[in-house]
């Protein structure tokens, strides 16, 4: 049954059952986060249970175990994942003064119920003498008739991109929202398929000029064993986009306790280190990802590609529009 709904399940502890514990349930799917679940055995002597799906089936899980869940913690790759766990009752409200210092307040649920991790944009990757980096300038301008056969992204059933529409509603409204999706759409180079890299594998080899696509994934083609996804992302650049009245589209990964959690404490305290400064520079250097922390700067990498200013939203709103953004998608006609 649970290979049915995608789950596996690493046990990090020599008990699943220990006294000291945590369980996590989580949608990332890192070697990072491997490393710092046995940084936080080692610095507290809780062991880490680890049960790894999409958010959708973790939450279908929690759910379905009701008051006798074993989760502790809920990590999601995005807002609109913790926003449904908490609109769905399986989060809780917690207390912690290391966690309202650490983490802005846009960048986290307005009742503390989840609280974001790590940061990543949603760009426009070009490919290099295509002459079209002089043409871009805001999210609004990707639908302009201009850039028709241009664009290369996955499909609307993809959490970014539901994100990206929702942030369209947050600035402009739902009738604006159409009719730029519309526009994405009648500039798509071809019909949606694949992640984010075949996106920019695509633009690399002559598919379209831009692709919409998360940071993190641009660092994790770099000196990648994949050969293919290598020599590609050293054919294109990124170009930060952003909204007419605001900044860049960012999302996060990020965390709740869960509604029964039965190791509350250790919970709060799994949270707490994923928003240190040790664990947000492993976020940083192993995964690309933007640090939540101001005193702890991106990686090299991640730094070379330029700076950008965060959008003015807060991440509230991405998954509170998220029911528009599908609707949106499918009156638009965006597969």
């Amino acid at each position: 049954m649970l290979k049915k709904l995608g789950i596996s399940i690493l046990i990090l502890s020599s008990s699943l059952f220990a006294t000291q514990e945590v369980n996590i349930y989580s949608h990332r799917h890192y070697d990072t986060d491997k490393e710092l679940f046995k940084m936080f055995e080692k610095e507290t002597g809780i062991k880490v249970n680890v049960v790894k799906a999409e958010a959708k089936a973790l939450i279908k899980r929690i759910q379905t175990e009701g008051e006798k869940s074993p989760a502790d913690v809920l990590i999601t790759v995005d807002a609109a994942g913790l926003y449904k766990a908490k609109s769905s009752g399986l989060l809780q409200t917690i207390k912690s003064d290391i966690l309202e210092k650490n983490i802005p307040v846009k960048l986290r649920d307005k009742d503390n119920q989840w609280f974001g991790l790590t940061k990543r944009a949603r760009v426009a990757v070009y490919k290099v003498g295509s002459g079209i980096k002089n043409q871009l300038s805001t999210y609004e301008e990707l639908a302009d008739p201009k850039f028709k056969g241009e664009i290369m992204v996955r499909s609307s059933n993809n959490t970014y991109n539901q994100s990206l529409l929702a942030a369209v509603i947050a600035h402009h409204g739902e009738e604006f929202a159409l009719k730029w999706a519309k526009g994405i759409v009648a500039n798509m180079a071809k019909e949606p398929k694949g992640n984010d890299r075949y996106q920019v594998k695509a633009v690399a080899n002559g598919i379209g000029s831009i692709a919409i696509a998360n940071t993190y994934y641009i660092g994790k083609m770099v000196d990648n064993k994949d050969k293919s996804q290598a020599e590609a992302v050293k054919k294109v650049k990124i170009f930060f986009p952003k909204f007419e009245n605001g900044g860049t589209h960012i999302n996060v990964s990020g965390a709740g306790v869960t509604k029964y959690a039965p190791n509350k404490d250790n919970a709060i305290k799994f949270i707490e280190f994923l928003a240190s400064a040790d664990a947000q520079r492993i976020f940083a250097e192993g995964n690309f990802e933007y640090p939540i922390l101001k005193d702890v700067k991106a990686s090299e990498l991640v730094q070379s590609w330029g700076t950008f200013t965060d959008d003015t939203i807060s991440i509230n709103t991405l998954g509170e529009n998220n029911a528009k953004a599908v609707r949106i998608f499918d009156q638009a006609g965006w597969k």
